[in-house]
């Protein structure tokens, strides 16, 4: 056999794997349970929006939408280190792994899908199950005998970072209001910065077409002489609340130590190559870190003011609803709106009866964020919402329900 033909035959081998890959992602349940889980988790955001302001404000599907672009290139970019590296999985790793990401998401709970819990408590279970596995005589004992714990807590340190990276990424618009009782007693707004992606990415299996072409690869194997391809729909999450200031702000300085934290573990994986024992220093990092910045967010977001309060000079805005003439002309949460038609305001109710006073017409005065003023104008047309699209912290909803009862 020639050397171009032993490239052709190579080449072939990898893409026919590739090709079998991609359509065993269809026999994947975490595929399917994905889109239950972000349906779930929009219709209770939808719930919760229809308590506090009456309308439905975000669809369904907004905690995953915007995310494929950016999953599909981290993908890529997983795919390539997985690969080049040569990290083999067997199928009873993988099984467990998409097992700890359902398990741990049942509640809807999108802080869980933080890779720090998924893939540290199925680490856990990898050192677990094996001793649990020889008290016992009715299952195999080497059926997680084929663990390959360094390339799993790499994969760890890798998504911690694209984590901290989505985090980064947060848009204005990409939070979702709900109003909740402050320290003072009157209500106040807050932002859930939640975001949910699947990020699909090429891992080596045991057996198939794919042979080794050198001493050195693959590098983290499990044994064996030929290998496979799996196309893995690896689920990542996070759910955070800002009330102290702008949600998009208050993230970039949590997703600071995110990338951090990545790093650290990353470090650790690629040292226990070396040290085997570091794999293990490497999850506990991982999940006291995360724990830690999740504890230190939330006390500085409880200690300072709020930011979205009802305030006597203007009304500060809450959230803008897609497609409403608000949204048009780019008027943007956190802003503070002080005039209508040439009207001062000083609370909610001033708004609604200066603008049921404007008629088809609109002209408002806002702040923005450097306290600044900027003039929008506008026409009312049939059916735009009746408010623009302007969403203030009040009481909620059902509250006002029961008082005009």
């Amino acid at each position: 056999m020639t050397v171009s033909e032993a490239g052709d035959d190579v080449l072939e081998a990898w893409l026919w794997e590739a090709g079998k890959g991609i359509g065993k992602i269809f026999l994947n349940p975490l595929l399917y349970w994905s889109i239950i889980l972000v349906i779930w988790t929009g219709w209770q955001r939808i719930k919760k929006e229809r308590l506090d302001f009456g309308i439905k404000i975000f669809d369904v599907f907004s905690e995953w939408r915007y995310t494929w672009k950016a999953s599909v290139l981290f993908g890529l970019g997983i795919s390539l280190v997985t690969l080049r590296a040569g990290m083999v999985f067997s199928y009873e790793v993988i099984l467990l792994l998409a097992a700890a990401i359902i398990i741990l998401s049942i509640g809807g709970k999108l802080t869980f899908l933080s890779a720090s819990y998924t893939i540290g408590i199925t680490y856990f279970l990898l050192l677990v199950l094996p001793i649990l596995y020889v008290e016992q005589t009715t299952l195999n004992t080497a059926l997680l005998s084929n663990m390959n714990l360094t390339a799993l807590v790499i994969l760890l340190g890798i998504f911690l970072i694209i984590e901290g990276i989505m985090l980064s990424r947060t848009r204005r618009e990409d939070t979702y209001p709900e109003l909740t009782l402050g320290n003072r007693g009157a209500w106040i707004g807050q932002h859930l910065v939640k975001k949910l992606a699947v990020i699909p990415f090429f891992l080596l299996i045991p057996a198939g077409l794919i042979e080794s072409v050198t001493p050195f690869w693959p590098y983290f194997s499990i044994g064996g002489e030929s290998y496979g391809l799996l196309l893995f729909p690896f689920i990542v999450g996070y759910d955070h609340k800002v009330k102290g200031s702008l949600p998009s702000l208050a993230v970039k300085k949590l997703a600071k130590p995110m990338i951090y934290l990545g790093i650290l573990v990353l470090a650790f994986a690629i040292g226990s190559i070396y040290i085997p024992v570091l794999t293990l220093a490497a999850v506990i990092i991982a999940i006291l870190g995360r724990e830690f910045i999740n504890y230190r967010f939330r006390i500085r977001e409880n200690e300072k003011t709020p930011f979205f309060r009802q305030i006597n000079d203007g009304c500060k805005i809450l959230a803008i609803i897609p497609g409403t003439p608000a949204d048009r002309l780019d008027i943007l949460p956190g802003e503070t709106l002080i005039k209508v038609n040439g009207t001062k305001i000083s609370g909610v109710n001033d708004f609604y009866h200066a603008l049921q006073k404007s008629g088809a017409f609109f002209k408002l005065e806002i702040l923005d964020d450097a306290s600044e003023k900027k003039f929008v104008q506008g026409a009312l047309y049939e059916g735009d919402h009746h408010e623009l699209g302007l969403i203030f912290t009040d009481r909620p909803n059902n509250q006002k329900k029961k008082v005009a009862e």
